[in-house]
């Protein structure tokens, strides 16, 4: 047999090089895809408008005891409203990322905003439980339409960066409040909470809905030209596309979704009991100083949870493009369980307060970019709103167990049970990444 030679190149012709082709394909797609602002912008913008819908999370906390002592409901009952949003904005993702797929996050998006807006002005007159709970709901419905879309466009303008674009979106929602929650809960002093509600509920609807004006998603060939001739990473990336009908049908799709609700479940228990907690450890209104700043315990860690709750998404996230999924699941996994149970032996120490609960957000934040990017890497990217949605609803099943938790703190009187749960299933989750869903995954790929 003879050898093969190379074409020859034709006189007054240059050859070029692999790389300068891949190159020009990446500047080719950028020219191609030039969507407002560029990708980059597009991400921006979905930071944007996850930092307006943060605070229905993670600012609540600041409304529970303010409410308790207007109408004298018990705590509980106050809380099953922020569960009531936390399964409607997860739980109708997957029919809110399938009209993004299908018609882009434009619509999708001023929908949303409208409907977080009028769910926090609803808020602020709400004097029964039973409106409290429709405002909720709705608050939820137009969060969950935001979140599932600006994640899944993030996930479709950088296929080359996955874990980093799904992880720097999701640190809007995680840190988006930190910058808020002074002046939120010093209007709640001066102004009342209804008057918070109102106002904060107006102006956020009213900024997402103004970004969402130039949101668009890339082209169908977008990703093909973006990953030409990238060279392989340690993520293994499925070739094939699937439905989300073709998803559910896998072992590994409801591996990651038990994963999911064993993490949510502690970081949710978290930053709805926050102020509770504080409060029954009687440090709330105790002093800190910490890096010059004094401010009461309470107020500190809420700022620093929000900040480090975001900074450990794209953090995390680009660790994961880095060294694997499963592999940096194990080690954000392990830290939040130590972090919990430390947080049980040592809360009623201010300090350790603040520094404790900032680890915990810290090591609970990477979910909303870990699981996003390894659905998107085992099932594809073309239907990634409603994959990576439909993973998402994990969040609203553990906010079912959030009553529970709360349950076993009123009947016993101490956090420590919760607190042993929660870590206990973090640890678990750890375990079940390394162990099971890492060679689990593997298969599945190399036979996709």
């Amino acid at each position: 047999m003879t050898a093969r030679t190379a074409a020859p190149v034709p006189p007054g012709t240059t050859s070029i090089a692999p790389a300068d082709v891949a190159a020009s394909r990446r500047e080719l797609a950028a020219k191609v895809d030039a969507p407002p602002l560029g990708r980059w912008g597009q991400l921006v913008l979905g930071v944007l408008c996850m930092s307006m819908i943060a605070n229905l999370q993670y600012g609540w906390t600041l409304f529970v005891d303010p409410i308790q002592q207007k109408f004298g409901w018990e705590r509980t009952a106050i809380q099953w409203a922020f569960t009531i949003f936390v399964v409607m904005e997860t739980w109708l993702v997957p029919i809110e990322g399938w009209f993004v797929d299908k018609y882009g996050p434009r619509l999708v998006t001023i929908f949303g905003g409208a409907l977080c807006a009028l769910g926090w002005v609803m808020n602020s007159y709400a004097d029964t439980l039973t409106m409290l709970y429709a405002a909720a709901a709705i608050s939820g419905v137009g969060a969950g339409a935001v979140y599932g879309t600006c994640v899944g466009n993030a996930l479709k303008w950088f296929p080359d960066r996955r874990g980093f674009a799904a992880g720097l979106t999701a640190a809007g929602f995680g840190a988006g409040s930190a910058l808020t929650v002074i002046p939120i809960a010093n209007m709640i002093r001066d102004s009342g909470y209804q008057h918070t509600f109102f106002v904060f509920g107006l102006g956020q609807g009213l900024v997402v809905m103004l970004a969402a004006l130039l949101l668009v998603s890339p082209s169908a060939a977008f990703k093909d030209r973006m990953l030409a001739g990238r060279t392989a990473t340690v993520n293994t990336v499925t070739r094939r596309q699937y439905s989300t009908a073709e998803m559910v049908r896998t072992p590994v799709f409801w591996l990651l979704y038990l994963m999911f609700v064993m993490m949510a479940a502690g970081g949710l228990m978290a930053a709805a009991s926050l102020a509770p907690i504080a409060k029954d450890f009687k440090v709330a209104g105790v002093e800190v100083s910490l890096i010059g700043i004094t401010l009461p315990a309470l107020t500190f860690a809420l700022t620093i949870d929000r900040v480090l709750n975001g900074v450990t998404r794209p953090f995390f996230g680009w660790v994961s493009d880095k060294i694997g999924r499963e592999n940096t699941m194990v080690i954000a996994f392990m830290i939040e369980g130590a972090g919990i149970l430390a947080l049980g032996m040592f809360a009623h120490i201010p300090m350790a307060f603040v520094l404790l609960t900032g680890l915990v957000f810290f090591a609970w934040g990477e979910i909303y970019s870990l699981f996003p990017a390894t659905c998107s890497d085992t099932y594809g990217d073309k239907n990634a709103a409603a994959n990576a949605g439909l993973l998402y609803t994990a969040k609203g099943t553990a906010a079912l167990l959030l009553p529970i938790l709360l349950m076993i703190q009123a009947k016993t009187g101490s956090w420590q049970n919760v607190f042993y749960a929660a870590s206990g299933m973090a640890f678990l989750a750890g375990f079940l990444a390394l162990f099971v869903l890492k060679p689990m995954r593997a298969r599945f790929i190399a036979r996709s």
